[in-house]
């Protein structure tokens, strides 16, 4: 059963904001002939990383809920610079959005049992993505999404 990851997307307000800054990092590393993967540095090695490779994804919490996800391809630890040992999360990227699910803040990363994953949005992630989003937030709230 896989594992998963969760993680907050800082600074982006979102989810078309998110997908338009893996868009960026996508064609900045095709500019320099680097693989085009989304990759995440994060100061963590997570222990798990034979579950998190067997089908993990990582789910970004953008502005308080779980919007999006990634799927995990692999977990490189390596020693920065600076000598500071980090991890670079390297991710497929192609951005799933799924059913919104509120969630308070935290630091760092956080395992999420494939159980509690939300679904993919699926065919409806169009028109969902393509309203405001203070009207999909409000819609959620009601109930109605």
């Amino acid at each position: 059963m896989a594992l998963h990851l969760i993680k907050l997307a800082v600074g982006c307000d979102s989810i078309k904001e998110f997908k338009g800054w893996v868009a960026d990092r996508i064609r900045v590393a095709k500019e320099k002939g680097t693989p085009q993967h989304h990759i995440h540095i994060t100061r963590m090695v997570p222990k798990r990383d034979a579950e998190l490779l067997d089908g993990g994804s990582i789910y970004w919490v953008i502005r308080g809920e779980i919007a999006v996800r990634e799927k995990l391809l692999a977990i490189e630890p390596f020693r920065d610079s600076a000598g500071i040992n980090r991890c670079r999360l390297v991710m497929q990227p192609k951005v799933f959005s799924v059913a919104p699910r509120p969630l308070r803040p935290f630091q760092g990363w956080r395992y999420l049992a494939d159980s509690d994953a939300p679904p993919d949005l699926g065919k409806a992630a169009a028109s969902i993505e393509a309203m405001p989003e203070p009207m999909r937030r409000e819609l959620r709230e009601l109930g109605l999404l």
